[in-house]
């Protein structure tokens, strides 16, 4: 079992405050338990976030900054909605795509900040009525569009091809000056986004939703960017499992809710993961920051029982309070 946490600590003051006496007895157990393994440092300013780099590392995807082909895998894992769409694609070659996220750009005096689309309340039916009604001007610039989610749209398009593009994780809550894309080949992208901001400004769909009290959608963001590598397959074995509790708290500084999260990861999925070492099982543990990700692991029968003797004395009483700094 392979256990990736995401936002598992981070800079912010709230943070640090939060994990102060954070009680996680389990990873403290796992910390005690596995052998240190490699450690994949950044910085904060990297368009993929720690926790992308490492998850992609172990599906076996390139991880080069910013050009992580998420969109790309989704859409080989999905089914086309459309026969059209299914006989649209190029056998020739490894179709591009990137993620598209309806969102809310506030303007301030001085910068723009990306709001968590989350936030959006953006439902199925009003998702899929925007996608409807940007499609026509997507496809102008030779983009399609595929629904995934509310706040998550499939894009296939050659521009996306070799574009690098700011995680999303990276960019919501923050000023998007430092992430925007400034390639050339972005500014088709760049021009999406002006014409959806004039399309939807008087919009009856943006008046619907302003009358319901509900946030207005007024641009995109692009993520996920790039095309599968040619003959790409998964690893053998099950993939990390990777809770997703933290990221909303952090995203939004809710610190107390990120407190409560971590100890629901620590009961369950902690806990799993303890099991399976203790067990003599191959056990892995990433921990992810803002810059850097810290790996943990033991193989099979007898490694962690080997590791625990010797070296008890000196990762027994790791906290995740210890690892901060360096994450």
């Amino acid at each position: 079992m392979h256990l990736l946490i995401p936002f598992a600590a981070g800079d912010a003051p709230g943070c640090r405050q939060a994990l102060s006496g954070l009680s996680l007895p389990n990873l403290e157990r796992l910390l005690s338990r596995l052998p240190p393994g490699d450690t994949d440092t950044g910085d904060e300013l990297s368009l993929s976030p720690p926790h992308e780099r490492a998850l992609a590392r172990a599906l076996g995807l390139p991880a080069a900054d910013g050009m992580i082909p998420w969109a790309a895998l989704e859409a080989a894992r999905t089914p086309p909605e459309t026969s059209a769409e299914a006989e649209a694609g190029d056998p020739s070659a490894a179709p591009a795509w990137g993620f598209v996220t309806p969102c809310h750009w506030m303007i301030g005096a001085d910068h723009i900040t990306l709001a968590d689309p989350a936030l959006l309340r953006l439902d199925e039916a009003g998702s899929r009525e925007l996608l409807a009604l940007l499609a026509p001007y997507c496809a102008a610039d030779g983009i399609a569009l595929r629904y995934a989610a509310p706040t998550r749209w499939l894009a296939r398009g050659g521009v996306f091809r070799g574009l690098a593009t700011a995680s999303l994780d990276r960019v919501a809550g923050r000023n998007i000056d430092l992430w925007m894309p400034d390639a050339p080949q972005a500014r088709p992208l760049r021009r999406l986004q002006s014409e959806m901001q004039m399309l939807l400004y008087t919009h009856p769909w943006t008046e619907a939703r302003d009358a319901a009290g509900l946030p207005a959608v007024n641009s995109l963001w692009i993520s996920g960017t790039g095309a599968l590598p040619a003959g790409w397959s998964p690893p053998p074995g099950p993939e990390p499992v990777v809770p997703d509790a933290l990221r909303r708290p952090a995203l939004q500084e809710d610190w107390a809710a990120w407190r409560d999260a971590w100890q629901r990861i620590d009961a369950r999925d902690c806990a799993a993961l303890l099991a399976e070492a203790d067990a003599g099982r191959p056990a892995a543990l990433t921990l992810c920051g803002d810059r850097s990700a810290l790996a943990f692991r033991a193989g099979a029968s007898g490694t962690v029982g080997r590791w625990r003797q010797k070296f008890s004395g000196i990762f027994g009483r790791q906290r995740l309070q210890d690892l901060q700094d360096k994450l």
